[in-house]
């Protein structure tokens, strides 16, 4: 079993690889330029470019150290949880191992992303991409005339996270060496209030800094 700070770093490479690939299928710089050149000038706009492609390695830095701090408070969570409702111990690395196993969903999301505005709305804005969540509560509302406090909690309800869910409740399920009901149990309770909790401090903060 490979340690979970590697499979972090395979998890980052991927996700990197296919953002460079969804900004160049949708020319976000472009779009970026567009939106920004309404309030700046030439000058301002090439500069920034620049420092942006100077530094791009930066962010390229940061996603795997977000992807370590991310999985692993999660599986903080998680584990509180094992150990509560749980007969058997588990091991906080082998939990580790199962959060960024079920990560993996999530690289699904920019992939459909690309397929539909390549597809299907072929003519988008900024907006459009930036709030866009495939099979998201948002998706059904939309996020024109929706309060910006509630964009978050609508991306935040969709099926790539109840995949998410259902992937955790089976291989703890698994883990634990009882069923998948047991698993669910655990990732309700521990993950899911602690989604919940953060959706909220998200939604809070939202509201009083808009």
């Amino acid at each position: 079993m490979k340690h979970p700070v590697i499979k972090c770093l395979l998890f980052s490479a991927v996700l990197i690889s296919i953002s460079e690939i969804t900004k160049m299928i949708l020319d976000i710089d472009k779009l970026l330029y567009d939106t920004m050149a309404e309030n700046l000038s030439f000058e301002q706009l090439n500069h920034f470019f620049e420092f942006q492609n100077k530094w791009k390695w930066v962010s390229y830095l940061f996603i795997p150290i977000h992807i370590i701090i991310k999985t692993s408070i999660i599986t903080i969570v998680l584990y509180i949880g094992a150990y509560f409702l749980s007969q058997k111990e588990v091991t906080y690395k082998s939990l580790w191992n199962i959060v960024i196993k079920a990560e993996f969903v999530f690289l699904l999301v920019p992939i459909v992303k690309v397929v539909w505005f390549y597809f299907f709305q072929t003519k988008y804005d900024l907006e459009d991409i930036q709030y866009f969540y495939p099979l998201s509560a948002l998706n059904i509302t939309g996020y024109k005339g929706l309060e910006l406090w509630y964009i978050y909690p609508f991306q935040t309800l969709n099926l790539f996270e109840l995949a998410y869910w259902l992937i955790l409740a089976y291989f703890i399920g698994k883990e634990i060496e009882t069923n998948m009901d047991t698993g669910l149990k655990i990732v309700t309770y521990s993950y899911g209030s602690a989604l919940l909790l953060w959706v909220t401090t998200v939604m809070f903060f939202t509201l009083n800094y808009s």
